[in-house]
């Protein structure tokens, strides 16, 4: 296969921001019987977006996979991870600041 046999890549879509409104009324769109491919190409999605919100929204009722997380507990270990990083740097520091000091009490 030669280089002009290639087909020319499609450039990448920007990464875009949707409200949670919107996604809501997207995965209603979904659980009203409309299959995911069509409401993505109505609204202007890909399919994997929209399917991963649905099944976020499955997995918050309580009826995703097991061992799958929910919104709240997504936040919780973001949040908490967040915090463990801030933690350590302190942790890190302090340790840091006890060794000079240390040092400069000899």
């Amino acid at each position: 296969m030669s280089a002009t046999d290639e087909k020319p890549k499609k450039p990448r879509r920007p990464r875009r921001e949707f409200t949670a409104e919107f996604k809501a009324g997207a995965v209603k769109l979904v659980q009203e019987g409309k299959s995911i491919p069509h409401v993505a190409k109505d609204l202007d999605l890909t399919e994997s977006a929209l399917r991963l919100w649905v099944e976020q929204v499955k997995t918050d009722r309580g009826e995703g996979k097991p061992g799958a997380l929910t919104t709240d507990e997504r936040e919780e270990l973001s949040r908490l991870r967040k915090e463990n990083r801030e933690l350590r740097l302190e942790r890190e520091i302090l340790k840091n600041a006890a060794a000079f000091f240390a040092k400069e009490m000899k």
